[in-house]
């Protein structure tokens, strides 16, 4: 059942931004649409737990990538892991609930990362501090609904007409959304400018 809080609600949508891209801005428009938030925070990350530092840019240039990419006001690009000194999604969430108690917090993701949620750090915790919001990613999307997290939190799913309602109920609770796919990947990009340098050179 929903809970009562009159506290702001935001969609925390974390990565690498290795670089921020559209698609990270198109998820981000989606989310504060369909679940009714005030806010969506990108939570770029220091460093990603599941990936080498020679795989990822400098924090300073992926956060800086994202202050220009959130080019809407209600889109704010941070570096607060790295101001909270947390590294797993599971501590920065308790560690922002615990900042921000009258906020209402969703967590945001793609159907990718449901299947991978299983290896990450304390990952049913997840589920149990804040709403999750599920986006469909294809090729990922059927596999991702009979995944491990998906089977594992299948009474705490409720309904997409429902998803209005996400940020203000009890976790567990979440979320899969079919939306509109967008093209554009942190990896396409990257490719595109390794092969553009490799051209110049």
């Amino acid at each position: 059942m929903p809970a009562l809080n009159a506290g702001p609600r935001i969609g925390l949508l974390g990565g690498s931004f290795n670089p921020a891209h559209e698609g990270h801005l198109h998820i981000s428009r989606l989310a504060l649409d369909y679940l009714r938030l005030d806010q969506v925070w990108w939570l770029v990350s220091p460093q990603n737990p599941l990936k080498g530092p020679a795989d990822m840019a400098p924090l300073e240039a992926r956060l800086a990538s994202a202050l220009v990419r959130a080019d809407d006001p209600r889109i704010v690009a941070t570096d607060l892991e790295r101001e909270l000194g947390t590294v797993h999604t599971a501590e920065t969430l308790s560690a922002l609930k615990a900042r921000f108690p009258d906020h209402r917090f969703v967590w945001l993701m793609g159907a990718d990362l449901l299947l991978q949620i299983p290896r990450w750090h304390r990952w049913r915790s997840i589920f149990y501090t804040v709403p999750v919001a599920v986006f469909a990613r294809p090729p990922y999307s059927v596999r991702a609904l009979s995944s491990r997290a998906a089977r594992r939190f299948d009474r705490a799913r409720i309904r997409p007409f429902a998803a209005g309602s996400l940020a203000a109920r009890m976790p567990p609770a979440w979320v899969f959304l079919s939306i509109r796919p967008h093209a554009v990947s942190a990896t396409r990009i990257r490719a595109h400018l390794d092969g553009a340098r490799r051209r110049r050179n």
